[in-house]
């Protein structure tokens, strides 16, 4: 009897408190979304104002470091370096002439036309590609500039296999041939692709190519040495081949980012390299700290330990926990330079070949925007970027800087 006594106050509870929820919906309580697959840099404050505005706005990257200038004598040679190849401005166009001879010609540009790759998706990671250029606005040190050149994806674009054959790739050498063939095949037969290896030296495997069976070829012929010159890699890449190719381009850099062996370039000189150029730089970190202090089992991308192993009496470089942290902010500024972005296996279902398969998705999706500076400035100036789309609640990544050429 009791019981159906309490059964009428236990329904008007449940009824009660029922009614307080669905209350609570009503007064706007945003039902929880999945956690977006990209990164957002936007505050929450800048989301809800471009929301209520109704457009998308790229947002700064990771402030990049200073780093102090490496040996003196490094320093000393990038100086003259500078002196005799005078660099452009970020961008050109086909308007240019060079002289014959080797790599270390100069190259005399006639416009300073700034380009940048964008790549737009939702908050969902899902790529926006029906833009059109009046979607688009560029401002320059908060001025806006005329858009004056827009390309879509369907433009082709020339890539770089820029891949690490250190000693410590040795076991790894055959997963990355089989991911970079597979990366190559996603390419479409308008699309051209460089391969170049670097250890103690920098080798240039293929010159620009669409031949798919000379760039197999090329890339099943990647063996590995001693030595690791990556800041020359990048230097010689970005600064005497690119810098001559018009038209969309890239770096696809594979390595752990610790250079042991380059003597005409350092890290700091790169950077700045990266800033003036027009490339986008994807790097594909693989950690190999446990194989270079003789524990193992580190395999491909997989982290570091927490805690700093010190080298063993200074004996050889690229060994120390330092070093590895110093190769990772290295890499994550190439790619925040440049608009591009760091890959790690372990965080990309399917690993390595996943992770040069999104770099070709992205390829395939980007737009290409560029203006003339309405104030061109002095060579050495750093301008800031930003790129508007009339659309709200979407993610915009490009450069958001560069450095004016010298």
């Amino acid at each position: 009897m009791k019981i159906l006594l309490y059964l009428p106050l236990v329904m008007l509870c449940l009824l009660s408190s029922v009614s307080a929820q669905s209350g609570r919906r009503i007064q706007g309580m945003p039902t929880p979304s999945p956690t977006p697959d990209v990164e957002v840099t936007q505050s929450v404050a800048e989301q809800r104002k471009q929301n209520e505005i109704g457009y998308s706005e790229s947002a700064p990257n990771a402030p990049r470091s200073l780093i102090p200038r490496e040996r003196q004598k490094d320093e000393k040679k990038n100086d003259k370096k500078s002196d005799k190849n005078a660099s452009a401005p970020v961008s050109t166009t086909a308007d240019q002439t060079k002289t014959e001879g080797g790599d270390d010609e100069p190259i005399k540009v006639e416009t300073n036309l700034v380009t940048m790759p964008v790549s737009v998706t939702d908050r969902n990671g899902f790529y926006i590609s029906d833009l059109m250029q009046k979607n688009f606005k560029i401002f320059e040190d908060g001025v806006e500039q005329e858009v004056a050149y827009f390309a879509t994806s369907e433009s082709p674009f020339t890539v770089v296999l820029l891949i690490d054959v250190s000693a410590s790739t040795e076991l790894k050498i055959e997963q990355i041939q089989a991911a970079a063939i597979a990366f190559v095949d996603q390419l479409k037969p308008q699309d051209q692709v460089m391969v170049v290896e670097f250890d103690s030296s920098v080798r240039f495997l293929t010159e620009v190519t669409g031949d798919r069976a000379e760039i197999t070829k090329a890339i099943r012929k990647t063996r590995y040495g001693g030595g690791t010159s990556l800041y020359e890699a990048v230097d010689r890449v970005l600064g005497k081949r690119l810098k001559k190719i018009p038209g969309r381009k890239a770096i696809v850099l594979f390595t752990d980012g610790v250079d042991t062996t380059s003597v005409t370039a350092n890290y700091e000189s790169t950077i700045e390299d990266a800033e003036e150029s027009e490339a986008v730089i994807f790097p594909i970190y693989y950690n190999t700290f446990l194989d270079n202090i003789g524990l193992g089992g580190g395999g491909v991308m997989s982290s570091p330990p927490i805690l700093s192993i010190p080298g063993s009496g200074g004996q050889n470089t690229g060994t120390t926990a330092a070093e590895y942290a110093r190769g990772r902010a290295y890499l994550n500024e190439l790619a925040s330079a440049t608009g591009g972005r760091v890959f790690r296996s372990e965080s990309t279902p399917g690993g390595l070949t996943a992770a040069f398969e999104s770099i070709a998705e992205e390829l395939r999706r980007q737009y290409s925007l560029g203006y003339y500076p309405a104030n061109p400035g002095k060579p050495g100036d750093r301008r800031q970027l930003r790129v508007r789309v009339d659309r709200p609640r979407l993610i915009i990544r490009t450069r958001d800087s560069y450095i004016v050429g010298k």
